[in-house]
């Protein structure tokens, strides 16, 4: 079976696909050596490894009342976890997900702990024997935070402060110092900043004369203003300013997608699971020299490249943020503007990570994000990323399970003829037929037709190039109205 043919998915000889994925693999291997070659040579992933984390930044709290008021540097961490619902190997994955969230952060993960209740307890998160477990495990590996998997409420993060005697964050923090990382441009920055605000809003508390007022004495007495109220009318003020300039930021990403929409410029964007490879499957298609490194959200900032399909026909493909389970409603929020070029996308390409233990509980997740913004009626391409590693009985699933689902390598090239074919046919194709002969003269009107029509046959003859084409509206009324006044 040749990996450029359509794939059946009632008809899939999957030993077959296997050993090609095999030999597509050994083949990259001979010619580059090793995976991380594409890798070696980005600088901006070498200025991001020089900036690492080093052991030795402890942040064992001097007064456990100031964590949210320390800079968040991670090192050594105890991951703790609540099992409420689905099987013990969800839970298990959900943990490594969490260790390797930490470890994305740059700290080091010493110990984890999965407790099965009913459902979170309201005061500490976990029960109270289990705090105390906990407490002995941090003693025990000399941890100075714990990561608890679920996103807290201010009391339970007072309590286990005060009980663990260390910082405590949740996944939602955890995920947000990742992407303040990781942001690079303004407008990620921007927007990860309010994520952050918005975040940190209600979780404000103060203590001792932080609940006094503001003045006192002469001239000071009344109802005052509270420190904490302060503090909360400025997050306030800085969300504002925020969302004015993410919305001025908006204004220019709007105008360069209304001049694709006004040419009939198919879109589409590569959405997944984050270290799914989208960024990988981007290079490979396009060559955009994006970054790519094995890490959870290393690319936040969404990349927009042209595309030229078999046929002559253009579209664009955009590299969008990645997804995870329980995406912190703030980050999503915050980075609408970014996501659009999923919602407002003509097609939608799934890059799913074959090598994960439960490639089906991601795409559960991204698509559930994906109905968020909008997309859930956007025709979608499963692309199965790393086949060559992905384990067979994995494949097989997804393959009969998505009508329209490829095993891909964007490491190797393997399956992406397929995969671009699969893309080309599900394009968006223009409607109005021509026959036209057109002047040697206007080879504009020749490439306008090239790059947005779908060329059925051309000839040549004295008069002019001949033309049969299927094009949209405005290119035939741009044709008539140039050959109207020729």
């Amino acid at each position: 079976m040749s990996s450029d043919s359509p794939l059946d998915p009632l008809d899939i000889d999957i030993d077959e696909l296997l050993r090609e994925s095999a030999i597509a693999a050994a083949e990259y291997d001979s010619e580059f050596g090793s995976a991380e070659f594409d890798e070696a040579n980005q600088q901006e992933l070498q200025d991001r490894q020089a900036l690492r984390r080093v052991s030795g930044l402890s942040t064992e709290l001097q007064d456990v009342n100031d964590a949210e008021y320390r800079q968040l540097r991670l090192e050594k961490v105890v991951l703790v976890g609540v099992w409420t619902q689905g099987t013990a190997v969800q839970a298990e994955n959900s943990m490594k997900e969490l260790a390797a969230l930490a470890e994305t952060a740059g700290s080091q993960v010493m110990e984890g702990f999965i407790q099965r209740r009913d459902r979170a307890d309201p005061s500490t998160f976990i029960g109270s024997g289990k705090v105390q477990e906990v407490r002995q495990a941090v003693i025990a590996t000399g941890a100075d935070t714990v990561v608890c998997d679920g996103e807290l409420s201010p009391a339970q993060l007072r309590s286990l402060e005060s009980k663990l005697k260390v910082k405590v964050i949740d996944r939602t923090a955890l995920i947000l110092d990742i992407f303040a990382q990781h942001a690079k441009s303004r407008e990620g920055k921007a927007q990860v900043e309010l994520a952050q605000m918005s975040y940190m809003l209600p979780r404000l508390r103060g203590w001792g004369d932080s609940l006094s007022r503001q003045a006192g004495g002469i001239g000071g007495r009344g109802p005052g203003e509270t420190k904490i109220e302060t503090d909360r009318r400025r997050i306030n003020d800085k969300m504002a300013k925020l969302r004015k300039e993410i919305k001025e930021m908006k204004v220019a990403r709007d105008t360069k997608r209304h001049e694709r929409t006004k040419n009939n410029i198919p879109a589409v964007a590569i959405a997944g699971y984050t270290n799914a490879g989208k960024s990988s499957l981007m290079n490979r298609i396009t060559g955009a020299g994006v970054l790519v490194e094995n890490a959870l959200f290393a690319t936040l900032d969404p990349t927009v490249r042209r595309v030229t399909a078999s046929d002559g026909r253009v579209y664009t493909l955009a590299d969008t943020v990645g997804f995870v389970r329980h995406l912190p409603h703030q980050l999503v929020e915050a980075f609408k503007s970014t996501l659009e070029e999923v919602g407002g996308a003509d097609l939608i390409v799934h890059v799913v990570d074959g090598s994960d233990p439960d490639p089906r509980g991601q795409i559960t997740a991204v698509r559930q994000v994906i109905n968020e913004l909008g997309g859930g009626d956007i025709p979608e391409i499963i692309a199965i990323n790393k086949a060559d590693v992905a384990a067979p009985e994995i494949l097989m699933q997804i393959l009969r399970e998505e009508s329209q689902a490829f095993a891909i390598s964007a490491r190797t090239g393997f399956g992406m003829a397929t995969l671009l074919k699969a893309i080309e046919t599900s394009l968006p194709r223009p409607r109005v037929e021509i026959r036209i002969t057109i002047p040697f003269s206007r080879g504009d009107l020749v490439s306008a037709i090239h790059n947005r029509g779908e060329i059925l046959s051309e000839n040549y003859s004295e008069d002019g190039t001949i033309i049969h084409a299927m094009v949209d509206s405005d290119v035939k009324k741009r044709i008539e109205e140039a050959l109207g006044a020729a």
